[in-house]
């Protein structure tokens, strides 16, 4: 069991933020803002046309309201286009917004080309990486973890995004034990009682999933492998109390849910979302706008909305007015566990995964926070069973949860009310549920899949 500690206030981490105003760092963001428009103007050919498009010119944008009044430059299908259109031209994939000479960049990382060719979004000059270092290096400093540990890395390794943390990692004078994900549980397992690393980064489903493996593979608890932190990305599991609890509970360390180099969450028991520690990366998250009709969204305490992101310092590949498809929940309050003062964001899902269903906005994460409040009843794996392409679902939806062992047929009709009638208060869905046994629908070491398409 964790011993519950008193939340260590998360910090800034360039120091100089941590004496501004918010106001005041607004003030230092619009300077890095028109300085990197410059930049980008002067040094893209496809940014260049994209303010000649609109007849503006980077000196034209005064403030961030008429920045936020530009149309998006870019999201993935046009990433896509131009990486095309830069192997044609000029013999490299990174897209006609390279900044840089390709000479200069050393490091790639794609997205993981799930719904499409993969897009080398992550593509960094050696100065962007030592910039980028310093946010890792913070993070791991704020978990406790110092220089001569070892951390256990199990992500899919090689060209993806997850790759440029090793960089940050060793830049901490942190020995990174990285186990590619694909080399299954007992690999990784084998190798954390091997080498005892003090902490590790991988998935909440690959967390989650090893500590009923470990037992079997090892002989062992995963709380015998002495974790001092667990630092997660890429799902919403520890937004999920009953997950965060399992997980800590379980490993007997604290866990911490991050977004690149962005952010992460606090040591607090409860999950406050990730606080924003990088003013001077990117103006995430303060450019909103609405998923459907594309305008700009005003940000206050608990606002919803689709991420534009814009970097303010990287010099390869840097985003401006970028189209993420993340949907989240932005926070203007004091952390209610550590006090940091900062925005704080939650993820509540992607665009593209969004579900229409008599009208009704749904988004998956929303489903699995509630239908998680009823483990152990249920296992808390579902899939949501699409049998036309998205987003809009002909009701009802089918959902296929695993109950927790108990398949009488009284006990599970009861059980299948109660998470109806929750589902459709708090997310106003009305599912079918189709019962399953537990371990049937199963869980993958990277990002286990929510949907299940029957198209």
């Amino acid at each position: 069991m964790l011993t519950k500690l008193k939340s260590k206030k998360v910090q800034y981490t360039n120091p100089i933020f941590n004496q501004m105003s918010e106001e005041e760092i607004k003030e230092h963001q619009l300077k890095l803002l028109k300085k990197q428009l410059k930049y980008v103007y002067r040094n893209s050919e496809f940014y260049r046309s994209k303010f000649d498009e609109i007849g503006v010119r980077p000196e034209d944008i005064k403030t961030f309201d008429d920045y936020y009044k530009l149309p998006v430059f870019m999201n993935k299908k046009i990433e896509r286009e131009t990486q095309k259109e830069s192997m044609e031209r000029h013999g490299h994939p990174f897209g006609l917004h390279l900044c840089s000479s390709p000479d200069e960049v050393v490091f790639t990382g794609t997205t993981s080309g799930t719904s499409g060719n993969p897009t080398f979004t992550y593509t960094f000059t050696e100065p962007d990486i030592d910039f980028l270092n310093r946010y890792i290096s913070h993070m791991l400093d704020y978990g406790g973890i110092q220089a001569g540990e070892r951390l256990l890395f199990s992500h899919a390794l090689g060209i993806y995004a997850t790759s440029s943390i090793l960089w940050g990692i060793r830049s901490h004078g942190v020995l990174p034990i990285d186990v590619d994900v694909r080399a299954g549980s007992k690999m990784i397992l084998e190798y954390a009682k091997m080498t005892k690393p003090t902490a590790a980064m991988m998935t909440p489903s690959l967390a989650e999933h090893l500590i009923d493996k470990a037992p079997e593979l090892i002989g062992m608890e995963v709380g015998e492998l002495g974790l001092q932190a667990i630092f997660t990305v890429g799902e919403i599991g520890v937004g999920v109390p009953e997950i965060k609890k399992k997980i800590e509970d379980a490993y007997g360390c604290r866990i911490y849910d991050y977004l690149g180099e962005l952010g992460f969450s606090c040591d607090s028991d409860e999950y406050h979302g990730i606080h924003c520690v990088a003013p001077d990366l990117s103006i995430f998250p303060n450019d909103l706008i609405d998923p459907e009709t594309k305008q700009p969204i005003e940000i206050y305490d608990g606002v919803i909305g689709e991420l534009i992101a814009t970097e303010l310092t990287l010099k390869a590949l840097p985003r401006i007015r970028y189209s993420s498809g993340d949907i989240v929940q932005v926070f203007t309050s004091e952390c209610p566990g550590c006090g940091f003062t900062g925005r704080r964001v939650k993820f509540v899902g992607r665009s593209d995964d969004m579900l229409i269903i008599k009208g009704a906005n749904v988004y998956p994460s929303a489903i699995k926070r509630v239908v998680s409040n009823f483990i152990p009843e249920i296992t808390g794996e579902l899939r949501i069973v699409l049998n036309n392409p998205p987003p809009r679902v002909v009701p009802p939806l089918l959902l296929k949860l695993e109950h927790g062992g108990d398949n009488d047929s009284k006990i599970l009709e009861d059980l299948e009310k109660r998470i109806k009638s929750v589902l459709h208060n708090e997310v106003r869905v009305t599912p079918k549920i189709l019962w399953c046994e537990p371990g049937s629908l199963g869980k993958a070491l990277t990002k286990t899949p929510i949907f299940e398409e029957n198209y």
